[in-house]
């Protein structure tokens, strides 16, 4: 935790109590030095007993606030102090030369006890210190600079003591802010960290429910396509189906491998509008291998350029909404429309299937895939719109249109890949729920 200037200043002040304590002391015990050897002999015993008493106690202190001990001194805060008071007084009566020592204490007394108590245990002492130069010194010589120069030297230890106090209480307030702040800071980055990988596991999993997931689901219908096939002896249809299986195989393996390998959309091959137009030739063949007769077809409106981000939305846009249509719409024909405009780019994709009533598509979950909820979830995170128009009977079209922002700069052309998804008209535990509601 960052020290500031005012806890710098309290340790100082401590740090000179300390000192004064101990630097008083030891000049009392030089100037009995040349008195009685049996007298300084029993003062010399006293003073080193306060020193240690006073030492052990502020040793403790000192452990405890810096995490060195895990006992609190402070329940033996009143009884330490009653013991250097008495082993104080008891070197008074024995000599004046040990009275300065009673400014630190005034300090000890300010700090640890009660105001008013505090207040009450000075004022004792200065009187402790008062009569005990009146006994030493005798009544003729005592002056009154005797009363009232202790008497000053307590107001001044009281002040200095509330200054002392308050500039703590200070320092107390700032690491219980600066504490709750770091604690909120650890808890946000926490949240952070689990919204974001909430947001990834998302998008991986719209990107393989988008790309893999569709194209294994179209080698299984392939196959049992196959199989019937097979079982009716028609081998040219078979051979096609077959080829058409090993083809989605060998695309949705590439897929798998650029996903792997960049972690991320798979990797950008060809530009969008050739990546729709890939899409809606493997749909249409992958249809026709199956035995429907869906076409897909594909037309562009003018020309424009979007960064990666936009192209990847428009093109799993368009690969969930034909697999829609493939696996629910039973249409004949289906229309994507690439149109760019001054500030937008839009996706169409129009059929002539069944159609359905947008308004009761049923809530996401690990049945019906990720469809239309997660198309407007990827749609709305790009700052796009994606409007659906359908009712039963009359197909379905559903437009995606997403703002352009300036393409960045890259030393590799700005293109994406079609992706080996391919739809299917059966329903799996990955696939959307019946009637074009994915």
């Amino acid at each position: 935790m960052e020290t500031t200037s005012t806890a710098r200043v309290l340790r100082v002040l401590r740090l000179a109590l300390h000192l004064s304590f101990a630097g008083l002391l030891f000049l009392g015990v030089l100037r009995m030095a040349s008195d009685p050897p049996m007298k300084f002999a029993w003062s010399l015993c006293l003073a080193c007993l306060l020193a240690a008493v006073y030492l052990v106690g502020t040793v403790w202190e000192n452990r405890y606030a810096h995490g060195r001990s895990d006992r609190n001194p402070r329940f033996l805060a009143i009884p330490w102090l009653a013991v250097i008071s008495v082993l104080w007084g008891a070197l008074v009566l024995m000599s004046a030369d040990f009275i300065s020592v009673v400014f630190p204490l005034f300090f000890l007394f300010l700090l640890l006890l009660p105001r008013a108590v505090a207040l009450a245990c000075v004022v004792l002492l200065t009187g402790v210190v008062i009569l005990s130069q009146r006994l030493h010194i005798g009544g003729d010589e005592f002056t009154s600079a005797m009363v009232y120069g202790p008497a000053l030297g307590a107001v001044f230890a009281v002040i200095m003591a509330s200054s002392y106090r308050a500039m703590y209480q200070d320092v107390l307030r700032y690491q219980r802010t600066l504490t709750a702040l770091e604690n909120t800071r650890s808890e946000l980055a926490r949240t952070e960290r689990a919204a974001g990988q909430a947001t990834e596991r998302e998008r991986l999993a719209r990107e393989i429910h988008d790309t893999l997931a569709q194209g294994l689901s179209s080698i299984v219908l392939m196959s049992r396509a196959a199989r019937s096939s097979l079982s009716e002896d028609d081998v040219q249809r078979t051979d096609e189906r077959l080829g058409t299986i090993e083809t989605a195989a060998s695309e949705n393996l590439a897929e798998a491998r650029r996903f792997v390998h960049n972690l991320s959309s798979p990797a950008l091959a060809v530009p969008l509008s050739d990546a729709l137009r890939q899409l809606c030739e493997r749909t249409t063949q992958q249809a026709r291998a199956r035995g429907d007769e869906l076409t897909v077809t594909f037309s562009e409106d003018r020309t424009g350029q979007a960064d990666f981000a936009q192209q990847t939305v428009l093109l799993r846009a368009a690969q969930t909404l034909l697999a829609n249509v493939a696996a629910h719409a039973h249409a004949r024909q289906a229309v994507v429309s690439l149109s760019w405009w001054d500030h937008d780019v839009s996706v169409d994709v129009v059929d002539n299937g069944v159609g359905f009533n947008p308004e009761q598509l049923p809530p996401r979950d690990s049945s019906n895939g990720f469809g239309l909820p997660a198309l407007h979830e990827r749609v709305t995170a790009a700052g796009g719109t994606a409007t659906v128009e359908s009712a039963p009977g009359d197909g379905t079209a559903v437009n995606v249109r997403i703002p352009l922002k300036p393409p960045r700069v890259s030393t590799s052309p700005d293109v994406v890949a079609p992706s080996a998804d391919v739809p299917g008209p059966h329903r799996s535990p990955d696939n959307d729920t019946p009637g074009e509601t994915s």
